[in-house]
């Protein structure tokens, strides 16, 4: 297993992990420890074409739940040694625009940046270490969601807020999902037959998370998610753009303080607000005014960010789809894109409804735009770009 990549996604109580080959993306191992600090904690393990191998019992910390995955590693196969462990890192601020070896001045930095991400920085940190611990000898890569943004140009980082706000305090627009851009819009490029750089891309990543992002040559232009990830598209529990104004006046009309308000567009705006889920599976399933009224809202707020994003860019290659909703939802493709035939975008009813998984366009053919699904792959991004810091020759990393 000398040539594996594991990567690691430590979430707040969850461990997610894969143990990846660079050169045939295959999974030699993948799993999930879940709910981490409840009594009713799972270990789902997963080796080839074995049944999967489960723990069912409570892991206190994020410490015992690396423990359950090194065991069922040992239990179940393969033998992790790995050549390089992977971390997603939610928020790299400005001082991370690529990957990076970890070493203790790279966590530190990660714990300085902890206000802007206190879900997540310091969880992946928590990864970090005990990872460290239990692969002493291996290099350890920090990829950060933020990265792949840090090419916004000032005019679209810049908030018009108070210059003591931007320079004392670092508000500014991050952006998020840069981990899955990458990946997609070489993707796209490759689907296309054509070089990313002289593509302009709209990339749509819905999930639980939404964004849209500008993509002009292959670098971040513009992109929906601002200093946290609650800016921009609707999303399952996040309510996306509202006026700024808003947690003052919650503040005098219903005394809620700010960090009630955050908490509340955070956890409980987007689709849940709006319907009752935040499952998009769930909202489509029915048909009643509170299920439409939020299927419209969603769909308007992609449609509006698309029609900008086309004014930024100039020119239009590809609109691209990724993530759970936008790889498997057709009509949320078709809604979010309906009315833009005058801008040469237009979604075929039979390709986008054809029961078809991969990577595939679903615009007719000779589309002026093409609107493109592509399944995202954080995981062999990660591995990827930690390979390219531990073997720079390797031939994966151009891949």
């Amino acid at each position: 297993m000398a040539d594996h990549i594991l990567v690691l996604n430590t979430g707040s109580s969850s461990i997610k992990y894969e143990l990846v080959d660079p050169h045939t993306r295959e999974r030699a191992a993948k799993g999930l420890v879940e709910r981490i600090g409840e009594e009713r904690g799972r270990l789902t393990h997963r080796h080839g074409d074995a049944p999967p191998y489960v723990v069912e019992r409570r892991f206190r910390d994020h410490a015992e739940g690396l423990a359950a995955m090194m065991a069922a590693f040992a239990e179940a196969g393969p033998e992790p040694a790995p050549v390089a462990v992977g971390h997603r890192v939610v928020h790299g601020g400005t001082r991370f625009t690529s990957a990076v070896l970890i070493d203790e001045e790279v966590i530190a930095a990660v714990e300085e940046l902890a206000p802007l991400a206190p879900l997540h920085n310091p969880i992946n940190l928590t990864g970090i270490r005990l990872a460290r611990e239990v692969f002493p000898e291996v290099p350890q890569v920090a990829v950060f969601d933020t990265a792949f943004h840090g090419t916004l140009p000032p005019e679209a980082y810049t908030y018009a807020v108070p210059g003591e706000w931007r320079e004392r305090f670092g508000v500014r627009r991050f952006g998020f999902h840069g981990t899955s851009c990458a990946y997609v819009s070489r993707r796209a490029a490759a689907v296309l037959g054509r070089d990313l750089a002289e593509l302009g891309l709209i990339v749509l990543h819905l999930g639980n998370g939404a964004s849209a992002t500008a993509i002009s040559g292959g670098v971040s232009v513009g992109t929906s998610m601002g200093m946290t990830p609650l800016e921009g598209l609707v999303m399952g529990t996040r309510s996306g753009d509202v006026d700024p104004a808003l947690a003052g006046y919650l503040s005098r009309a219903a005394g809620l303080d700010a960090e009630r308000v955050e908490r509340a567009l955070t956890h409980e705006g987007g689709l849940l607000a709006l319907a009752g889920s935040g499952d998009m599976r769930e909202v489509r399933a029915r048909d009643d005014d509170a299920a439409r009224l939020a299927l419209d809202v969603y769909t308007r707020r992609i449609r509006t960010y698309v029609g900008a994003y086309y004014a930024l860019l100039g020119r239009v290659d590809a609109i691209v789809f990724t993530g759970g909703i936008g790889e498997h939802d057709a009509a949320t493709r078709a809604e979010s894109l309906a009315g833009l035939d005058r801008l040469g975008v237009t979604v075929d009813a039979a390709l986008n409804e054809a029961a078809r998984e991969g990577e595939r366009a679903v615009s007719p053919p000779g589309a002026e735009v093409a609107v493109l699904v592509v399944p995202t792959d954080e995981e062999w991004e990660i591995a990827s770009q930690t390979l390219a810091l531990v073997r720079p020759s390797d031939p994966a990393t151009t891949a």
